[in-house]
């Protein structure tokens, strides 16, 4: 094989991160690790939420590390806005708490994956590789401080989730969502199979019964 062609296929594969983190140690730290890595291009390293939302149409990563507990914007809230403007991005949480408190909140605002900060290198690269391939990862720290709910309990709306539910339930379609959000159809497309999969709903039908049952349509005190 062409030695210079075998180059090109590998630069255009990298994945692209981000590495989010207001410690600059860690971050710096994060970074030599995965720059060891052929397959991993690392295009930024930020300190705050508000940073990477500000760039992040400009560096389009295809994997945002992000960190939770951050000055300003929180971990959680920035996740919610990354996936709302570029919903492709995967958001992988890095994080010092393994609570289950912690770790099915990042999960139901839409990260993909939560990695404790303490894992061995290897394990953040094989978070990324899961995740790339649109799966979800748990560090086993984290995943074994999540204990399966009984009867299967659904993961939590968001706030922005269960304001585009009640608009749904209203009867709106995307295009007029999208207007009354002042978000992308293809953001609202997002969201909705989010919900769906979230609520175990197949159909808009099965979401305005979901709404009726559960008081969603009773009032507005949803935050839009």
């Amino acid at each position: 094989m062409d030695p210079a062609r075998n180059l090109s296929t590998t630069q255009t594969s990298r994945t692209r991160i981000a590495i989010v983190d207001d410690h600059p140690m860690v971050a710096e730290g994060i970074k030599a690790i995965l720059e060891s890595y052929d397959d991993i291009e690392v295009i930024a390293t930020l300190s705050s939420g508000q940073g990477i939302i500000d760039r992040l149409h400009e560096l389009s990563p295809d994997v945002v590390l992000l960190d939770l507990n951050m000055p300003g914007i929180g971990g959680l809230s920035t996740t919610e806005i990354l996936l709302e403007r570029r919903p492709e991005t995967r958001i992988l949480i890095l994080s010092m708490h393994d609570s289950p408190e912690y770790i099915t909140s990042a999960l139901s605002h839409g990260a993909m994956g939560y990695v404790l900060k303490d894992v061995p290198t290897d394990e953040i690269k094989h978070a990324i590789d899961t995740v790339m391939q649109g799966e979800r990862y748990l560090c086993t720290g984290a995943q074994g401080s999540i204990d399966p709910a009984p009867g299967g309990a659904r993961d939590q709306l968001t706030n922005r989730e269960q304001t585009i539910l009640l608009l749904l339930a209203q009867g709106k379609s995307n295009k007029e969502v999208s207007r009354n959000l002042d978000i992308s159809v293809r953001t609202v497309e997002t969201h909705r199979k989010n919900i769906k999969r979230k609520l175990g709903i197949s159909s808009t039908a099965g979401l305005t019964r979901y709404a009726m049952e559960h008081g969603v349509l009773q009032g507005t005190g949803v935050s839009i």
